[in-house]
């Protein structure tokens, strides 16, 4: 559905959705029945220290049938989507060596393009670059350097918010160590991934996702976040690293410091989960993974061991019948 795929092209499976909609239970389901291999298409999930505050599977769901890329980076290490498509390409041809099926899930849209689209070859900096964005974005602090970029990078500029100071930081250090605005790296050509996609897309109403995230949010901290928080503050990682802006660090951050109680705590990651979920899912409602047809969407949220059955999900089925 993203490229002109041939017949002979092999095919893979993506399921996608905004968070807590229930993607991780439903991929395991499809696994199970079609005999596939789950590939972590989400950023924070490829993280290994925080297993219970990013939803990552259960080991109990991961023995169930094959999981690949969770758990896969130090989150000193941080990924990208270029590092993220290499290792999803060899995790899907190393699955289809085994008879298995890839099914790709996550709720990283930038991912998915990656795959579906292509992703422009970007140049590393180098050292001195890298060192000099961190530094100026703790001296001065992201809006500071979201100027100074928009000033040297005005194209670049106005596509990041002044807060995002991990994609401030990493669009003024490639300026720096190669001259050129990511936005000129990021429209060089690109070549899709020689495989045949098709998509299964969960968009849940906004109130079940709601209830989701607050009995998740709800989950977490009595299962163990606040300690897995606690364990990543004790390695005193560079504020800049993705992983310091997943849902629930900063909160429990804040929480840890003394600066607020832990009902606040709760309150803003259920806050920040409901707004990113928005974004979410206007993204994928309208990207070309969900156009049919060779996608299917699926207007409810997925429970955590609901059996997605022919009898109770006809449509679904008749897809993924399709697909063979």
């Amino acid at each position: 559905m993203h490229r002109a795929a041939s017949a002979d092209d092999p095919h893979a499976l993506i399921v996608a959705g905004p968070t807590a909609s229930g993607k991780s239970a439903l991929a395991l389901a499809l696994a199970e029945r079609l005999n596939g291999t789950v590939i972590n298409a989400d950023a924070m999930q490829c993280y290994r220290e925080l297993r219970i505050l990013t939803a990552r599977p259960t080991p109990e769901d991961e023995a169930r049938v094959p999981h690949a890329l969770y758990g896969a980076r130090a989150a000193a290490d941080p990924g990208s989507a270029a590092w993220w498509r290499d290792a999803a390409l060899a995790a899907m041809a190393e699955a289809r060596c085994a008879g298995r099926l890839p099914i790709l899930t996550g709720g990283t849209g930038l991912y998915f393009t990656s795959l579906t689209e292509g992703i422009a070859a970007i140049p590393d900096p180098g050292p001195q670059a890298r060192e000099e964005a961190r530094r100026l974005l703790k001296e001065i602090g992201p809006a500071a350097l979201h100027t100074r970029l928009a000033d040297a990078d005005p194209e670049t500029g106005a596509r990041l918010r002044p807060s995002d100071s991990q994609r401030i930081a990493r669009a003024w250090e490639l300026w720096r160590g190669t001259g050129r605005g990511l936005a000129f790296w990021q429209s060089q050509a690109t070549v899709p991934a020689p495989w045949r996609f098709s998509a299964v897309l969960l968009d849940p109403p906004r109130a079940d996702l709601r209830a989701a995230i607050a009995s998740r949010a709800a989950a977490m901290l009595r299962g163990g976040a606040i300690e897995e928080v606690r364990a990543l503050l004790a390695l005193d990682p560079d504020p800049a690293l993705p992983l310091m802006r997943a849902h629930g660090v900063p909160e429990l951050s804040a929480y840890l410091r003394g600066e607020v109680t832990l009902e606040e705590a709760g309150r803003r990651i259920e806050l920040v989960t409901g707004q990113y979920t928005k974004r979410q899912a206007t993204w994928f409602r309208h990207h070309v993974l969900a156009a049919p047809p060779h996608a299917h969407t699926i207007h409810a949220r997925m429970s955590d061991g609901e059996q997605f059955s022919e009898r109770n999900n006809p449509q679904l089925w008749e897809f993924i019948r399709s697909l063979t």
